[in-house]
């Protein structure tokens, strides 16, 4: 069922008077949604394709309300001018929030607020990762496209015959885990909240015992390089590592030496450390300084994508209304849309 349901909706129409928001770094597509969207919530929206600067903070002028994208660091500096033209509230249209200083922020009096979108997004993406793994689809791929129709040297392998870990239990952990039952593997899971209907064991046990680790927790201080040198080390010989999470939970350069060494078996990662600036770009004709991402895109047994996962029409739509319903909560004095 959608995050926004049309009676949520419907609550929200003919408010008067109107409530302004300021949208920061709003893309074509985005755009095109807020545009429609936003009349039936009465709301009328002020829209920037750039990103929130403290040059442009100057748009919120008269709303108490902005949207920011997760594809550019909020400074201080923006944060403060948001601040002195009365903004009191800032949701960003992501599950994360590690892109903005929200201690700081709040430091200051503006709230923030993170918005839910179909988990399915992800976790359809993170299986698709996880077969393409698994049956060496980057060098299948490569070799046909060289017009070399002859098998992979290495056989690739069957869901139903790995255990799959899953570390993170939250909307898209659980997502992840309800397909992976169609596939008849064993899933071992980890998290602080231990969802009922699966194997919950210690994160060390996960490792230990699983043939694809997928990573669904939220970066923080506590999951900063979470997969670090130590835990790769007890991760099982020939395990294939799967991010569809944040970049810095795993410890790139340790990653990078076990993939070399073939201690793992390959990885699919769809976010990585040092992405800004690099990702959501065309570096076609452009040098790009991060020797790990080279390095990485290299190895014929690792996927990279530009943090796509969740780029679908309908986590697009979720994004879009919640962002909106979000700052209808925070005017009416209610609470904002849990994440």
């Amino acid at each position: 069922m959608p995050f926004s349901e049309p009676a949520r909706i419907a609550a929200h129409r003919n408010r008067s008077p109107a409530t302004g928001i300021t949208i920061y770094g709003c893309e074509r597509d985005e755009a095109a949604l807020f545009r429609k969207i936003a009349p039936g919530f009465g709301v009328v929206p002020t829209i920037t394709e750039a990103a929130l600067t403290a040059y442009n903070a100057e748009l919120a002028l008269g709303n108490r309300c902005v949207s920011v994208g997760h594809k550019t660091r909020v400074a201080h500096s923006a944060l403060r001018a948001l601040g002195r033209v009365g903004v009191k509230y800032l949701s960003t249209r992501s599950i994360g929030c590690n892109h903005i200083d929200v201690a700081y922020a709040e430091s200051i009096g503006i709230s923030v607020g993170n918005v839910s979108y179909s988990p399915d997004s992800v976790a359809d993406y993170t299986l698709m990762l996880m077969l393409m793994a698994v049956r060496n689809a980057k060098e299948t791929v490569r070799r046909a496209d060289l017009h070399d129709y002859r098998l992979h040297d290495v056989r690739g392998k069957e869901l139903r015959d790995l255990t799959v870990g899953v570390i993170g239990t939250g909307r898209i952990g659980t997502a992840v885990m309800d397909r992976l039952r169609g596939f008849g593997c064993r899933t071992l899971a980890h998290d602080n909240r231990p969802e009922a209907s699966a194997d919950h064991v210690s994160l060390d046990e996960l490792l230990r015992l699983s043939d694809i680790v997928t990573l669904h927790a939220p970066l923080n201080a506590d999951t900063h390089h979470l997969i670090d040198r130590r835990r790769i080390e007890r991760m099982k010989e020939g395990a294939f590592l799967i991010n569809t999470g944040r970049g810095p939970l795993i410890d790139t350069e340790a990653l990078v030496r076990a993939l070399e060494n073939g201690r793992l078996g390959g990885a699919a990662l769809d976010v990585l450390e040092g992405e800004e600036g690099i990702f959501y770009a065309d570096c076609r004709s452009r040098s790009i300084e991060s020797k790990l991402l080279l390095r990485l895109q290299e190895l014929p047994n690792v996927l990279i994508s530009p943090h796509t996962a969740y780029y679908t029409d309908h986590a697009l739509r979720d994004t879009v209304e919640n962002s909106i319903f979000n700052c209808l909560k925070f005017e009416s004095g209610s609470q904002a849309c849990p994440g």
